[in-house]
């Protein structure tokens, strides 16, 4: 569809959601601009350099890459034409005290890998996947649908799914339909921490994440994630839209309640028809809009959300290769211990549980030869943890490192081959990248943060102002991230016509 009257978008932040909605609108025919506060696109879905290594800011899982297909067909583009797409297999290992198990698309290799360990609970995973496609097929059109207005609940595709909502129960008890081993139920609940919930608590309704890994696989991009975010910066450029990039937006320029545009930290402005906000939800409403402006979301009640919990990062460019797969998790010893301690207690645990992505393994473009890189990820309690990440960085840093050795027999000696790190802690998600309360997946997705509940893509509180990201419907994690552009442009060209 093209606007005939070409009204002017601005979007601020050029992260995953802020560059689809900038490649839809651009391409239907509106007059975009894009104000980036870094000198990169991507957000947190950026590329980090150390050196000759290449590692991924944030996100290393491509999951249901159909919806990528689908946002570069709405700019008129396939991802063949600038991404080289491959699929995992293994998705990826799961590692216990004493098993490791491993997690494959194709049904009977599932099958074979859990009867391996749990000898018959496999035919667990043939109802898991029956009963959770059912699930997934009644929830993804709820979840395309935008739910500015109550009424968006009486529709018949919602109607339809509340049967399927699991309202009442958790995750890992609705896993008990499918699998009686504690451990292996564990299996299919590390996804929820992302969600900003222990899998003892999240709704039963997020059993259909690890179904769709399942279902449709688990792909990585050549050069990383990151390059999806810099095939869109080229589309969007092609296509003749504005990225301005170093250019931090200090606050909205208001008409009452209606924003008309941003002042940049330099002072200079820009006027826009509607403007899409793309940066950190809580961060943007704490700092580009006065205080006694928004109700809902004031300060004092952004303090009262539920946030996900964050990372503690170490990025390690290596001079040499271990023989790991390409996605590995690693469980506590007392996982559910090291949960509560990420959720309820807010303390640090000494039994951690980590994640590895030797990205190596599959791709030889992030290292120099003969040598690598290692992703490591630390779930761990968000700043309102109150942890003193000055005092404890080196420490737990150095906690992390012995906890690789130990439990990868093969990186005994991981400390001496060390080339170069970089950490990135809670605080400095919140201090460097403006990420509240250093949540790195944004609002938790409990049921009363969900849907309507959650910040609306045509925001309730300012008048043409729409948001994308994790931060709004309908959540965090790149496909939804996705789909949160798709509805904000789709909301927007609705509002201008054909």
């Amino acid at each position: 569809m093209k606007s005939n009257t070409n009204p002017e978008i601005i979007i601020i932040g050029a992260g995953p959601g802020g560059l689809t909605a900038a490649i839809i609108l651009q391409h239907r025919g509106f007059k975009v601009k894009v104000f980036e506060r870094a000198d990169h696109v991507g957000g947190r879905n950026s590329e980090l350099r150390l050196g000759d290594f290449h590692f991924d800011l944030g996100p290393t899982f491509l999951m249901m890459d159909y919806i990528l297909h689908e946002v570069f067909a709405e700019a008129g583009r396939k991802p063949s034409d600038y991404l080289d797409i491959k699929k995992i297999e293994p998705m990826y290992h799961l590692y216990f005290k004493d098993k490791v198990l491993h997690a494959l698309t194709n049904l009977d290799d599932m099958k074979a890998s859990i009867a391996e360990l749990f000898p018959g609970e496999e035919k667990g995973i043939d109802l898991f996947k029956q009963k959770e496609k059912h699930r997934f097929d009644l929830l993804q059109p709820c979840l395309q649908k935008d739910y500015n207005h109550f009424r968006t609940f009486l529709s018949k595709e919602f109607r339809r799914a509340i049967p399927i909502l699991g309202i009442g129960h958790s995750l890992f008890g609705n896993l008990g339909n499918y699998f009686s081993s504690e451990l292996l139920k564990l299996s299919f609940t590390f996804q929820s921490k992302y969600l900003g919930m222990s899998p003892w608590e999240c709704p039963a309704a997020f059993t259909m994440i690890p179904y769709v890994e399942h279902a449709f696989g688990i792909h990585h991009v050549i050069g990383g994630l990151n390059q999806i975010s810099q095939a869109m910066a080229k589309i969007y450029q092609e296509d003749g839209g504005e990225l301005y990039l170093n250019s931090p937006v200090k606050e909205l320029l208001l008409n009452g309640s209606a924003v008309q545009g941003i002042m940049l930290d330099n002072g200079e402005k820009h006027y826009a028809d509607e403007v899409i906000i793309n940066s950190d939800f809580a961060y943007s409403m704490s700092h580009l809009v006065p205080e006694d402006l928004l109700k809902k979301y004031s300060k004092k009640n952004l303090k009262r959300k539920q946030y996900s919990c964050s990372t503690f990062m170490l990025y390690l460019g290596l001079d040499t290769k271990y023989d790991l797969p390409h996605h590995n998790i690693f469980f506590a010893d007392d996982y559910r211990n090291n949960v509560e301690d990420i959720f309820n207690r807010k303390t640090l645990s000494e039994d951690t549980s980590f994640y590895i992505q030797n990205a190596c393994a599959t791709d030889s473009t992030l290292a120099p030869e003969g040598k690598s890189t290692l992703y490591v990820l630390v779930p761990v309690a968000n700043n309102f943890s109150g942890i003193q990440w000055d005092r404890e960085k080196k420490r737990f840093r150095d906690l992390v490192i012995k906890t690789l050795a130990k439990r990868i027999p093969e990186m005994a000696d991981i400390e001496k081959h060390i080339e170069t790190e970089k950490i990135i802690t809670p605080s400095d998600w919140e201090d460097t990248y403006n990420v509240y309360t250093g949540a790195t997946f944004n609002l938790a997705h409990s049921l009363e943060q969900m849907l309507y509940f959650r910040p609306h893509n045509k925001f309730e509180e300012l008048d043409h102002c729409y948001l994308v990201g994790g931060g709004t419907h309908p959540g965090s994690g790149l496909p939804t991230i996705y789909e949160s552009a798709k509805i904000s442009a789709n909301l927007i060209s609705k509002k201008y016509g054909d």
